[in-house]
């Protein structure tokens, strides 16, 4: 069984904070739901559109091999299931930058991750960033609920 690194439900708060960048992505500022986290995500919102106020699953992955054995990096074509069989939009990228900010029971931590360009900053409890290590290859999948 594949052990994720995260998941969670997050419900978009804002689209572009900072304006539209680009024509085919659009910045999305999401909160969740169990763990309260806050993530800005780039999504390539032509082949996968969200809205405001729209609900989706998020999880975070090392593989997407559902026995949990590593990603080699290859993909190789044919009928073997993954865990991606069960989202909708999927990304493959790099964890590029991890960081704290502020002090005692305030202190939050950074994850950033680069998915080609696509970029991901989550932001919450600082056990959740224990999970993740710099330079880690990570998947996040999507699903709308």
């Amino acid at each position: 069984m594949v052990e994720t690194l995260f998941e969670d439900i997050f419900t978009v708060t804002q689209k572009d904070p900072d304006g539209k960048k680009f024509d085919r992505v659009n910045r999305i500022e999401a909160r969740s739901e169990q763990f309260d986290m806050y993530m800005l995500l780039d999504v390539n919102t032509e082949i996968y559109p969200m809205r405001v106020k729209e609900k989706f699953m998020m999880v975070l992955a090392s593989t997407l091999n559902l026995d949990g054995t590593p990603d080699t990096g290859y993909f190789i074509q044919g009928n073997k299931k993954s865990l991606a069989d069960k989202f909708e939009y999927v990304m493959h990228g790099k964890l590029y930058r991890i960081s704290e900010e502020g002090s005692g029971k305030h202190v939050k931590a950074d994850i950033f991750v680069s998915f080609g360009g696509l970029l991901m900053q989550l932001r919450g409890d600082p056990s959740i960033a224990a999970k993740f290590e710099l330079d880690q290859k990570l998947f996040l999948l999507l699903r709308k609920v």
